[in-house]
């Protein structure tokens, strides 16, 4: 199994930063970030898959969040720059996997971390 464990999550004013790692005991091809607000369906926030060096980040925080990934350390991050009140969300690193000729996709039955919580006021 792997283990996903997430930190970094804090309150912060409107135009703040945040800096969330992800420390995993084994790398997937796949890593992402996901983030659920209340009352809202999980949504894919930015993943990178290393097979291809490709890097998705959602059009609702491209130009303010980036993903990255140390590889020595096993460590996920994202960082989150001009978080806006709409960024408030549990925030959850993922290990995905192939599915078809998708090399790099996240369901439930992939790894998950407990999450950490941003909120922007």
């Amino acid at each position: 199994d792997v283990q996903l464990v997430e930190s970094g999550g804090g309150s912060v004013q409107a135009g703040g930063s945040l800096r969330l790692s992800c420390a995993a005991s084994a790398f997937s091809l796949c890593m992402g970030w996901f983030r659920q607000a209340p009352g809202k369906e999980r949504e894919a926030v930015a993943a990178h898959y290393t097979g291809t060096a490709t890097t998705y980040v959602a059009d609702s925080v491209k130009g303010r969040f980036a993903i990255s990934q140390d590889n020595v350390k096993n460590v996920l991050y994202l960082q989150m720059d001009s978080l806006q009140p709409e960024d408030t969300a549990m925030y959850y690193c993922a290990a995905g996997g192939a599915s078809g000729l998708d090399p790099c996709t996240f369901s439930d039955s992939n790894y998950w971390g407990q999450g950490t919580q941003v909120t922007v006021s």
